[in-house]
This record gives C-alpha cells, structure tokens and sequence, in this order.
C-alpha cells in the first residue's frame, strides 16, 4: 500500500510539472514522421495480464512486424528523427506515468515486456516477475539500459544473443528485485535511475553487494 501511495504522489506530480514539455512533444510529434502521437502496445503485466503500455511514438507505425520487431537496436533504421532523440533521453517512456496512475505499473518493477520478449524468459522466471506491477523503471532497466548497443555489437544473431545471453540475467536481476521489494529499494532504485539518465555511463548499480553474478563472458563486457 506504501509503495502505491508513492506511485500515486510522484506521477501525479510528474505529470504536472512535466505537462509543458508533454504538450511541446505531443504538437512536434502530430506535425512530423507519421503525424501519430502515442504508440501503444500490449505489454505483460502483473498476474500475466495483458494490458496497454503508453509511448510516445517513435517508430514506423508497423514496427513490430519489420525487422527485429520487438526488440530495438541501435540506430535502428525503423526510428523516425525526432524518435532518436525522445529513446536517447528516455522522454518517450513518460505516458506511462498515466499507466502509473491507472494501476496497470509502478514507478519501480520489472520492466513490462511485449509478449515475445517475455516468453524468452524460462517458465520460473515468468512466474516470478508477473508477482508485482511492471515498472516505469527497474534495476533490469538500470542494468540494460544500453542494451540496444549490446545487440548492435551482434548484428548476425541479435534476436538470439538477446534470448540465451540478455534475457536470463535479466530475468535473474527482476527476480533478484522481487526478493529484494520494499521501499528501501524502491527509493534507491528511484534515486539510480536519475542518476543513469544524467550519467549514462554510469554503473552505480554495483552499489547493491548481491546482485546476480553475471556468468556469462561476455555479458560482463558491458555490465
């Protein structure tokens, strides 16, 4: 119940203050690329329920069917101009602060993933992360925020690097946040994801002693 009060107060607020810069996006966005302002997406969400996640949009309207569909890499080809420059500042996550307030997320969680992505996860893992409210952000997306170059150092076989190498520690680090879920955290968290944004390179995740041991080799190049 704390925690959702937290949510509640902190988009609330948010979504206040941030509404000038909202506007200037949503007017920029009806006038350039597609002329669509939100993109939304069926995401996974707490008990395995689908629900619809917010963005700005960024994208070419199909997407999901083109490419590498779900997953995104870096300087991917199906990013409109002025989407570069909403993905490279992290404002294009910022609708979901409406996710936020209508129950579907929380400020901090694991990170909602569309259905493909998820079903990367082993069995266990799905079970463990559907436990709680995806989030705005999360340690996952802490971890992983550059994963977009990660894939882009694998060009023949993203999707696979991204199923057998990204997908396992990431499910390891949501569970690790579960097991670890209380507002200790939840604040840290909170705090780290601020920090990342204005020092992307940044690994003040490491201040957290017990995080999942990253085995493979080279996953520990970039974490």
């Amino acid at each position: 119940m704390l925690q959702r009060f937290f949510d509640i107060l902190f988009s609330t607020i948010a979504i206040i203050l941030l509404s000038p810069l909202l506007i200037i996006v949503m007017i920029i966005l009806k006038f350039t690329g597609e002329g669509e302002i939100f993109y939304v997406q069926p995401r996974v969400g707490y008990d395995g329920k689908i629900f619809n996640l917010l963005k700005f949009a960024t994208m070419l309207k199909d997407s999901p069917n083109m490419g590498t569909q779900t997953v995104t890499v870096k300087d991917d080809p199906r990013v409109l101009p002025f989407g570069k420059f909403l993905r490279k500042t992290k404002i294009n996550e910022l609708p979901q602060l409406f996710n936020i307030l209508m129950g579907d997320m929380s400020i901090i969680g694991p990170r909602p993933q569309a259905k493909r992505c998820f079903l990367a996860f082993d069995k266990s893992t799905q079970n463990t992360i559907t436990k709680v409210k995806p989030g705005l952000s999360g340690i996952g997306s802490i971890v992983f925020r550059d994963e977009e170059s990660m894939l882009d150092n694998h060009k023949s076989d993203r999707l696979d690097f991204y199923d057998k190498i990204i997908a396992p520690y990431k499910g390891e680090l949501e569970a690790w946040y579960i097991k670890h879920k209380d507002i200790y955290t939840y604040f840290s968290l909170i705090f780290m994801t601020i920090w990342v944004v204005l020092k992307p390179d940044s690994k003040i995740y490491h201040r957290f002693k017990d995080l999942p041991k990253v085995k493979n080799s080279e996953l520990k190049r970039y974490i």
